[in-house]
């Protein structure tokens, strides 16, 4: 784990949202649930606020642990609480262009899923610069 790069086991069962006929109020506790862990989680591993206006690039992976694959859409549908987590832990929106997420998933016996994280400094004359934390802080 570097300065720019945190990865994180969270042993959580991500669900297709999309074939789900749950009440509202079962739905919003999980998704709540979710989110609170993968926030506790990056958290304690130091994945840092980052500034609203800050130059930089985030790589986010989701990868789904699970005994059966979901097809590319539900396994996406799945992800939509932990990626509002994540988002949560940075303090900007999820749809903000600076972040990419991809998402991936591979077969095992027990449900979980793995975060990893890499922020990429922009650079400005040469120079790498990245505002983290409401402070100046170079990364490379």
């Amino acid at each position: 784990m570097t300065a720019n790069h945190w990865t994180a086991l969270i042993p959580l069962r991500t669900q297709s949202e999309a074939n789900r006929r749950d009440h509202w109020s079962v739905k919003a506790k999980r998704v709540k649930k979710q989110r609170e862990a993968v926030l506790l989680v990056l958290r304690s591993k130091g994945v840092p606020k980052l500034d609203y206006y800050g130059l930089f690039s985030v790589d986010v992976t989701l990868i789904r642990f699970a005994p059966r694959q979901l097809d590319s859409d539900n396994l996406q549908g799945s992800f939509k609480a932990v990626r509002d987590g994540v988002a949560d832990v940075f303090g900007i929106d999820d749809r903000d262009s600076r972040i990419k997420f991809s998402y991936q998933q591979e077969k095992a016996r027990e449900y979980g899923i793995r975060i990893e994280i890499e922020i990429q400094p922009a650079e400005i004359n040469g120079r790498c610069l990245a505002i983290i934390e409401w402070k100046p802080r170079l990364l490379c």
